[in-house]
């Protein structure tokens, strides 16, 4: 509950770029006043209050906890806000699983601003759990909670005048919410005529290039930094001039990731840049509130009391933060409680055997065969086409453990009985056992990459006997398990019990011989199909730039 208070500190004043020292009178869980002094300079014997931070846009399951969790381990960091798209629910439950995250959220007095997610199923090339029309979009922007149009990730469809597409963010304009972006690699002409569609962010940039010609189209640009993907060295340069124009994001940030920071990171990194601080934090509290309409407070009198104190405008290191005028952390500790909540879930799979997962050879007296392998790298969602020769033993083409070439298999988790599909790819370096989870973005199947199908079925099978998790098993017995019981995606456990149970499932992981930094999160993004170039689904190979299925053996 909030409390009656005043606060004396340096009081940051982004819009105006003017730091005084004043006390900070609270009543009712709203700023009643800012008694500034007579200084018109910071007292350097005080702390900073300012504006709390914002995450412009995250998939609140990508942490592996529910909104209410994610909140507790969020604030530590002074974030009060995140602009949140449920669609990995979404694709699993439809709007049942976005019911679930409104419903969730709302015991915490954390600022979540949900989407109406716009593409689920992601693709037709795969099988989800649910379908999101664009009925039920306009059913659920009549609800007050639903405040823009989730990232239109089918950018295919937007210029090339989809009729359901231009229907969804015609809704959206309808109901006055802005419509997010997803198109990564779009450039010139048809990057302006995605934003004229209406479409106005873009999170998916990887080249300053790419994000100039979005922002002369007049999108935001988000810069990502998130445990898998990460964008800030390659587009933090363009802030100084675009400062109007930038926000910050995480995207997908596991929970071992959250511990250690968030977009305070974000803004500590930007600053020791030497860019300048005024333009930071309006990327960072401002251009957030003001593009998605939040109601979060911006530290005016009559503002809900949503701020953040921190030791100084340069490490930012948070001492509290306060959400309508509650105390919430406090030097690295949350002071928010463990809420308790149901789990539903969408899972019918039943287990597997080594043999289930088999690539026969087109010529079963063949030595070796020709394949089309992935290739993954650390810190980013693309892949890339590479072409491997692998060894063929009794008919069957085997990965190659010596030259990095596993064996990578989506198995469909929502229809019994249904024939994986498998491929191979290089990037992970694991030298034995296998990896595997439920969470596989956007459909949620599950995605298993190893040495041996043999210990592919393993990891397989404890996320099925479980109904969802993360999964790692070595040749001599090792295992662990991360349960995932909310939808496959998240886990019904406190926060940072969580993230230790997960950093020793990731742990274990590298031990294998993974060299990648977030190695179940690069996983997570192997079937998703809408980032190029090639990817994995349920159905099959996929070539994400011919939008068309591939076929495995050259």
């Amino acid at each position: 509950m909030s409390a009656d208070f005043s606060l004396r500190a340096n009081v940051v004043d982004i819009p105006a770029r003017t730091v005084r020292p004043a006390t900070i009178r609270v009543a009712a869980g709203r700023i009643t006043a800012l008694d500034y002094e007579a200084a018109t300079e910071a007292d350097p014997a005080l702390p900073y209050a300012l504006p709390g931070f914002v995450d412009a846009h995250v998939h609140v399951e990508s942490s592996l906890l529910v909104p209410a969790e994610f909140a507790r381990l969020a604030v530590v960091h002074g974030t009060v806000a995140t602009v949140s798209d449920p669609h990995e629910i979404g694709n699993v439950l439809g709007v049942a699983g976005v019911e679930f995250m409104l419903d969730n959220a709302r015991q915490s007095p954390f600022h979540f601003c949900f989407g109406a997610p716009s593409c689920v199923p992601a693709t037709i090339f795969e099988t989800a759990g649910a379908t999101i029309t664009a009925d039920d979009i306009e059913k659920l922007f009549q609800r007050p909670e639903i405040g823009y149009l989730a990232e239109m990730m089918n950018w295919p469809g937007v210029l090339h005048g989809d009729a359901d597409v231009l229907r969804k963010i015609a809704l959206a304009r309808q109901y006055n919410r802005p419509a997010d972006g997803h198109a990564p690699g779009l450039r010139g002409e048809d990057a302006r005529r995605y934003a004229a569609a209406g479409l106005s962010t873009d999170h998916e940039c990887f080249t300053a290039d790419e994000a100039l010609d979005k922002l002369a189209a007049g999108m935001h640009i988000l810069i990502r930094e998130g445990s898998a993907a990460r964008n800030f060295e390659a587009l933090v340069d363009l802030l100084p001039e675009h400062s109007a124009q930038i926000m910050f994001c995480s995207d997908d940030k596991h929970p071992d990731s959250l511990l250690l920071g968030h977009i305070d990171a974000l803004v500590r990194r930007a600053v020791q840049r030497g860019i300048d601080v005024w333009q930071v934090l309006q990327a960072a509290c401002l251009n957030p509130v003001q593009h998605y309409r939040l109601d979060v407070g911006q530290l005016r009198p009559g503002d809900a009391a949503d701020f953040i104190v921190v030791d100084n405008l340069q490490d930012f290191r948070v001492r509290q933060t306060y959400l309508r005028g509650q105390l919430v952390a406090e030097n690295g500790r949350t002071l928010l409680p463990t809420a308790r909540h149901a789990a539903p879930n969408n899972f019918h799979a039943r287990p597997v055997q080594a043999a289930d997962f088999a690539l026969p050879a087109a010529d079963a007296t063949a030595t070796a065969a020709q394949v089309r392998a992935i290739r993954c790298y650390d810190g980013q969602l693309i892949t890339s086409a590479d072409p491997a020769s692998l060894p063929v033993q009794q008919g069957q083409v085997q990965p190659d453990v010596a030259h990095d070439v596993l064996k990578l298999t989506v198995v469909n988790r929502y229809e019994a009985g249904a024939a994986p599909a498998a491929g191979f790819i290089r990037g992970f370096g694991l030298q034995r056992g296998a990896l595997a989870s439920s969470v596989g973005h956007d459909s949620h199947n599950i995605t298993a990459v190893g040495c041996s199908d043999e210990a592919l079925a393993r990891a397989v099978n404890l996320v099925i006997e479980a109904k969802g998790g993360l999964a790692a098993v070595g040749d001599d017995g090792e295992e662990l398990l991360l349960p995932l019981p909310v939808a496959g995606l998240m886990s019904d456990g406190e926060g940072y019990a969580v993230a230790e149970a997960y950093t020793a499932v990731d742990q274990l992981a590298k031990q294998l011989g993974s060299p990648l930094g977030a190695p179940f999160m690069t996983l997570s993004f192997m079937a998703l199909l809408v980032i190029p170039a090639l990817k994995l689904s349920d159905k099959g190979l996929f070539d994400g730039e011919k939008f068309e299925f591939v076929p495995v053996l050259v």
